[in-house]
């Protein structure tokens, strides 16, 4: 995640917080209180959200990570190696290979963060 993205999810962590009740917000089980729970941490309100598709419509926070297509790839390789190079080594605009990606550390990877309708993508 890039910093904006990191400043929308602690928007929503710090959201959760406020609204956090012990006795009826899910959460995990306090030990020193069985019939309680505590919020859940930042990285577990993360992964949470990632994998409950109800939570993250109850906070209003939605994250998607998925994995670029080798065709994605070489498209961004254009924004990130010079042009002419990068048609070299694509052998003059022709679908490159993965190896190339890989050594010029073409992102794998797309983080789309919605909250309060504002939505930021990023490159992994």
């Amino acid at each position: 995640m890039n910093k904006e993205q990191q400043e929308l999810v602690g928007e929503a962590y710090k959201n959760y917080l406020k609204k956090y009740e012990p006795s009826k917000t899910p959460g995990i089980v306090n030990y020193s209180d069985p019939l309680q729970y505590r919020p859940f941490t930042q990285e577990e309100f993360i992964n949470k959200i990632k994998t409950d598709d109800e939570f993250s419509e109850r906070w209003g926070l939605k994250i998607e990570e998925r994995e670029l297509s080798l065709e994605e790839r070489c498209e961004l390789g254009y924004k990130y190696v010079d042009s002419f190079e990068w048609d070299m080594l694509m052998g003059g605009g022709r679908e490159g290979d993965e190896g190339n990606c890989n050594d010029y550390k073409i992102p794998t990877k797309l983080i789309t963060i919605t909250y309060n309708d504002k939505t930021i993508e990023s490159y992994e």
